[in-house]
């Protein structure tokens, strides 16, 4: 059994608030319109019909609701998604056997209460936020309180990446050209917000916390020598933070946190080359399988087709696959997915 623990699915009741504010259709939220598997409920289980011994963890995608709305709004709008996150789940168990609940860090207090609602009410596996709110990396004092509830809660904290067009790529532009903000920003965020947590030690602070970062963490695997000697020797390129004390604080080295205390998914758009690497880089107990669909050339069945014939490939023993494809995101959500 494949446990798809990364995909994506708008439920019918945000689209309608978000049309209701002329919100549905701008930036990504074009993209998203444009993939009937995202929010045509019967289109997605006639997709998944073709993958027996398959099932998927759904999520909400983009755009972020502090996006959407002002914050005021954000812990309303989250709820519409959970609710109707969880009734697909409720009528559909066998192609979905669990949901991750959206929050939004717009509203720390809010987040923490639809957080406990949904996890503790709606048996939702973890909770979704995004690299940044609206700039702001979640690594800031004001997010603390939303660490601490997620680590009490004991479930994953699944971590989106989230950049746009108006993120410039340099100083003298007001805007990221060719959707270079997409296809490289979304990886460097990914990577800029695991550094977050473990230099401002939020990881040291929540040991028990379970992150897991979407595209293998995007460019972590393959700056493997940057991230371990490289940053072994933080501090000396820098004459105006004592980085080299900051690191002697740690509890650990900071190439062990991106090894050990992340969890990367396998959704690298069909990739073998970057499969490879994120297996290379993580141990085989962090790893999950996931597709990230149904964002592929084909609107759904692609990514989730190659990333089991390339999982499938490799010669992995029986034992690592099957850790990969259900044991391991079992085990950090508490729960039975695989009948």
């Amino acid at each position: 059994m494949r446990i798809d623990a990364y995909t994506h699915f708008i439920p019918a009741g945000i689209l309608a608030a978000m049309d209701r504010l002329g919100a549905g259709q701008q930036g990504i939220g074009k993209r998203m319109r444009g993939i009937p598997c995202i929010c045509d409920l019967d289109a997605r289980l006639k997709m998944l019909d073709a993958f027996p011994d398959y099932a998927q963890i759904i999520a909400y995608s983009s755009p972020p609701m502090e996006d959407v709305v002002g914050p005021e709004k954000t812990e309303e709008f989250c709820r519409i998604i959970n609710d109707g996150l969880f009734d697909i789940v409720s009528r559909h168990r066998d192609r979905f056997p669990g949901f991750v609940a959206q929050v939004s860090l717009a509203n720390v207090e809010g987040a923490v209460r639809e957080a406990r609602r949904a996890i503790k009410d709606l048996d939702a596996c973890g909770v979704q936020i995004y690299t940044n709110v609206q700039g702001k990396p979640i690594d800031l004092p004001e997010f603390e309180p939303f660490w601490d509830a997620v680590e009490q809660l004991d479930k994953p904290v699944w971590i989106h990446p989230a950049r746009r067009a108006d993120f410039p790529d340099y100083q003298t532009e007001n805007k990221s050209l060719y959707e270079i903000w997409w296809t490289f920003g979304w990886s460097y965020e990914t990577a800029a917000m695991m550094a977050r947590l473990v230099f401002s030690k939020v990881l040291d602070r929540h040991p028990r916390l379970k992150p897991i970062v979407h595209h293998f963490g995007g460019i972590v695997p393959m700056l493997e020598g940057r991230i371990g000697p490289g940053w072994d020797l933080i501090g000396t390129r820098t004459s105006d933070a004592d980085y080299a004390s900051l690191k002697a604080s740690l509890m650990k080295r900071p190439l062990d946190y991106f090894r050990e205390s992340f969890y990367p998914d396998t959704a690298v758009f069909s990739s073998k080359i970057g499969t490879q690497a994120g297996l290379a880089f993580y141990p085989k107990e962090n790893i999950l399988f996931a597709t990230d669909c149904p964002f592929d050339p084909e609107k759904g069945p692609g990514f989730i087709r190659d990333t089991q014939a390339i999982l499938d490939s490799l010669d992995l023993p029986k034992e690592t696959l099957d850790l990969i494809y259900f044991g391991n995101i079992q085990r950090i959500t508490g729960k039975t997915l695989v009948k």
